[in-house]
């Protein structure tokens, strides 16, 4: 049976169609295949204008799991999904099928496809780093990861004070840097298949400007609307934010529209940028003969 196949890519590059395609493709071959999705984003109900997130009868049939399973009130752990994510691929395994992990997320698919082990927590050093946040904003912790650990400071920046309090926890829990084992720097979890979708950036930079329009216009004003309540990570997703301050009149269309285009196009550079660390096949995103190629490699026994 071909082992696990993973698909990454930029947004905007053709991730979903080229699952599709390989998991008909693997039913031609007699291998039932099954979609796992990587998509931080599509973990949410509701949220599907704004990632992109595949229609149940856009899905011909083949099944997919890990969408939809989060209410936008919830926030998304890695470490959560890694063991939801590792989980449904043993699932599918055991069914005697191949699975497909398909997403643009780069530290939610590094988790699952490397050997890494999240740093445990505790509730004590968690409310004490919290109650600091709540007090005195994100700049003191900040401030003392930058001594602590230069490069996980660096990275998070100082603003983003979840990320802050979580990175000093590990830090006081392990006495190691925050930084030290990140996936990239582990072992495979298991052997796989990872086919990596590319565009130039000329034509990406217009696939994702497009797709930016197509989101307004498709009505995610009203898609915000009516999720109610949402959580930070739900909150700041590229779209929803800037969807967000024009239902509040802190921008208007064209301001919410050209702010979401620029964070799109900043992170696909980041995804690009992530996703050349792996030991990939890379495909081209309008190659004709991409469908064919990426269910040759998926069918290779080495």
């Amino acid at each position: 049976m071909p082992r696990l196949v993973v698909i990454v890519g930029a947004t905007g590059t053709g991730k979903s169609d080229l699952s599709l395609s390989l998991a008909e493709g693997l039913a031609r071959e007699g291998h039932a295949a099954e979609i796992v999705n990587a998509d931080a984003m599509q973990l949410y109900r509701g949220m599907d204008i704004g990632t992109a997130k595949l229609a149940p009868g856009e899905r011909r049939g083949i099944p997919h799991h890990l969408l939809d399973v989060l209410d936008p009130a919830e926030e998304a752990s890695v470490a959560d999904y890694q063991a939801l994510a590792r989980a449904a691929i043993e699932d599918v395994e055991a069914r005697g099928n191949v699975p497909v992990l398909v997403g643009g997320s780069g530290l939610y698919v590094s988790a699952v496809v490397q050997d890494f082990r999240f740093p445990g927590t505790d509730a004590d050093v968690r409310a004490r780093l919290e109650a600091e946040l709540e007090g005195g904003g994100p700049g003191i912790l900040y401030r003392r990861l930058l001594e602590l650990d230069p490069g996980a400071a660096t990275a998070i920046g100082p603003h983003n004070g979840r990320r802050l309090v979580r990175a000093l926890e590990v830090v006081e829990i392990t006495g190691e840097p925050f930084g030290s084992g990140l996936p990239e720097d582990a072992a495979p979890w298991r052997q796989a298949t990872i086919l990596a979708l590319r565009a130039p950036r000329e034509e990406l930079v217009r696939r994702l400007d497009e797709r930016v329009v197509g989101m307004w216009a498709a009505g995610i004003l009203d898609e915000v609307r009516g999720l109610g309540a949402l959580g930070v990570t739900a909150s700041r997703a590229i779209g929803y934010a800037q969807a967000l301050a024009q239902l509040a009149g802190e921008l208007d269309e064209q301001q919410a529209v050209e702010q979401t285009q620029s964070l799109t196009r900043r992170y696909a550079r980041r995804q690009v940028g992530w996703f050349r660390r792996y030991d990939a096949h890379w495909l081209d995103f309008d190659d004709p003969e991409r469908h064919a190629t990426a269910l040759r490699l998926a069918m290779r026994e080495d």
